[in-house]
C-alpha cells in the first residue's frame, strides 16, 4: 500500500481517461465507471463512482504499479482548499477509517470545488 504518510501526491492534473494503464482497467469492477483522471510526473489518481484508486508507479521501466483503492464509504472528513491569487496550488484532504489522512496536490487549473461535489455525492 502506498505510504501517504510521507508526503501527498503533488501537482496533479486532469488528462483523458486513456492515460491510465490497462493494470488499472482490469481492477475495475463491471459497473464501475471512471469520472476521472490526474497524474503526476508518473503516478496517478483516478476517480471513479466507488472509490479513489492511487496508482504508484515503480522502477525504471514503471511496469511495476501499486494500486492503493480507498472506497468512498470509509471517508469520515474531507476537506477541499482551492487555490488562490499566490498559491496557485488546490488540496483535498480525506481522512479514512482504518488508514488515516490521504492528501492529493492539484494544480490550479483543476477544478477542485467540483472533485469536492463528487465526493460529496458518493460518501454523504
Amino acid at each position: 500500500m502506498i505510504d501517504f504518510q510521507n508526503g501527498s501526491y503533488v501537482k496533479l492534473r486532469k488528462v483523458g481517461n486513456g492515460e491510465i494503464g490497462k493494470n488499472l482497467e482490469a481492477l475495475l469492477l463491471a459497473d464501475e465507471s471512471i469520472i476521472g483522471v490526474y497524474k503526476g510526473i508518473r503516478d496517478y489518481v483516478v476517480f471513479t463512482d466507488k472509490r479513489v484508486i492511487a496508482a504508484n508507479v515503480q522502477g525504471l521501466t514503471g511496469k511495476k504499479q501499486d494500486f492503493t483503492s480507498l472506497p468512498y464509504k470509509k471517508i469520515s472528513v474531507f476537506s477541499i482548499e482551492t487555490s488562490g491569487v499566490f498559491d496557485l496550488d488546490s488540496e483535498l484532504e480525506l481522512y479514512f477509517s482504518g488508514v488515516g489522512k490521504v492528501s492529493f496536490e492539484f494544480t490550479g487549473a483543476s477544478d477542485i470545488v467540483q472533485i469536492g461535489k463528487i465526493i460529496s455525492q458518493y460518501a454523504l
